[in-house]
């Protein structure tokens, strides 16, 4: 539960006052009453902090840092008065009027400071994780997470906090352990490991409920993955960066960059994976990654390549699925991927997507097909727009039938 990283969290819109520029040299959160919930009355000084800003465009920056709360009428018969200081960074100096602030606190006693422009899906990911209101205004929102309101660290849950770098331990790390022990050190190919997760899951049966199918499937290959992971970069690590009897930086950076890519690119094919698991366990007629108009590819074809191909077949029978684990803003590469067909379809497992995104999409013809258990991220005047995974596989069977 989220309960077992964090104590609780606080969430504010920013000020002209509060963020660094022209206007201010206080590097002061204002109104922050209400943190006396969480933090008490006690001082901290100097409480270490990882500022971090999530964006649609530029992902996630961090930077470490610190914050002090103190009360400046401590010992004086007033009232106390309590301020909330941060240190200077990249993070805060590109703090926006507007933007949201989500401030923290960690089991260990440290902040989180995390920034999301107004807007953005980051604000929606952040207020559903830790059960935030929407501040309004200059209002702040509280939440303590205890018994009565607390997060599971579902697939949702862990998306955002891979976002904020943070890794829940494993559960079940023995029998994870036990599955890729056969692996020893070397990743099995990406669709190995996605039937790997498929067989780990007995369960879970795709033909009686695909979302939670494709979910429990990912969530699994997702920690398989992780654990074999650790292993082999434990084991670079162990073995040292040196060449030439001087500490190797570049080669370093480069196994470090490698590790990065590795991640983005099996989490595409897994999903992918996945998808074709659910479409054959439904036998629904598809072609993956069938070239279409200019050497474009979409990552799934209804009924198959040879129907588009064919101009004599109704454009009314077919369908387009795109399939993107994360979307940022490379939503729109969809667009063009089967010109034949106009209302595209484009499947994500990111959460809490932005009404701004969802807005253009609407007007851009393009259908998100979200999970199920992944719409209570979504606004309420967004979740009557989203489509399920079972609702697109009903929708394309009608129009092969």
């Amino acid at each position: 539960m989220l309960s077992s990283l964090f104590v609780g969290a606080v969430a504010k819109r920013l000020t002209l006052v509060e963020t660094i520029g022209a206007h201010s040299n206080q590097h002061e959160f204002q109104g922050v009453q209400k943190l006396r919930h969480l933090l008490g009355d006690e001082d901290r000084k100097g409480v270490t902090t990882r500022f971090i800003r999530l964006s649609d465009e530029e992902g996630s920056l961090a930077e470490d840092g610190f914050m002090s709360w103190s009360n400046v009428r401590k010992g004086k018969p007033r009232a106390p008065e309590y301020h909330l200081y941060y240190s200077t960074n990249s993070i805060t100096e590109a703090m926006a009027v507007d933007d949201l602030l989500v401030i923290a606190l960690r089991r260990d006693g440290s902040f989180l400071a995390i920034i999301a422009p107004a807007g953005a899906s980051a604000e929606n990911q952040l207020l559903w994780l830790f059960g935030l209101e929407p501040p309004e205004g200059r209002d702040v929102s509280v939440q303590n997470l205890n018994s009565r309101h607390d997060t599971e660290l579902g697939f949702a849950a862990r998306y955002i906090l891979d976002e904020l770098a943070i890794e829940p331990e494993e559960p079940d790390s023995n029998k994870l352990d036990a599955l890729i022990d056969p692996y020893g050190l070397k990743f099995p190919t990406t669709r190995e490991f996605s039937e790997l997760a498929r067989r780990s899951l007995p369960d879970v049966s795709a033909p009686d409920d695909p979302d939670r199918a494709l979910v429990d499937w990912l969530d699994r290959e997702e920690q398989l993955f992780r654990r074999l992971e650790r292993r082999i970069v434990e084991e670079r690590i162990r073995s040292g960066f040196e060449a030439s009897g001087a500490v190797d930086v570049d080669g370093f950076l480069t196994f470090s960059l490698s590790v990065q890519n590795r991640r983005k690119a099996r989490a595409g094919q897994a999903l992918e994976n996945h998808l074709e698991a659910v479409f054959q366990a439904h036998d629904v007629q598809y072609a993956r990654g069938a070239q279409t108009e200019n050497r474009n590819r979409p990552d799934f074809l209804f009924p198959g390549a040879a129907a588009y191909a064919d101009p004599e077949f109704p454009t009314s029978r077919m369908t387009m699925l795109g399939a993107k684990s994360t979307l940022k803003d490379r939503w729109r590469q969809v667009l063009s991927e089967a010109s034949r067909i106009d209302e595209k379809h484009l499947l994500t497992l990111e959460p809490g997507i932005s009404t701004n995104q969802t807005d253009e999409m609407q007007a851009k013809s393009l259908r998100l097909v979200i999970p199920r258990q992944l719409h209570s991220t979504f606004l309420a005047r967004q979740r009557s727009w989203l489509m399920d995974l079972s609702e697109f596989i009903r929708l394309v069977r009608e129009r092969q039938a």
